[in-house]
């Protein structure tokens, strides 16, 4: 036990700083990630709706092409 006493690296004193700030840089990453997932979760279910009312919207088309008489 007494080597992990003497060295300077484990010394409490100087390695807070550096933990906190791998603390704050880790917390940065992982909200930016999750501010970009949440921006491309929109988008994605944007364009989900319009795909599907273009959709309905053909649909609705189809059946109006069906209904008319021919000739």
């Amino acid at each position: 036990m007494i080597p992990f006493a003497l060295s300077p690296a484990l010394a409490p004193g100087k390695a807070a700083p550096y933990v906190i700030a791998a603390y704050i840089v880790f917390l940065a990453i992982v909200l930016i990630y999750v501010a970009i997932m949440a921006r491309r979760l929109t988008r994605t279910e944007r364009d989900l709706s319009e795909l599907g009312r273009e959709v309905d919207q053909r649909a609705v088309e189809a059946e109006h092409r069906e209904e008319e008489p021919v000739g």
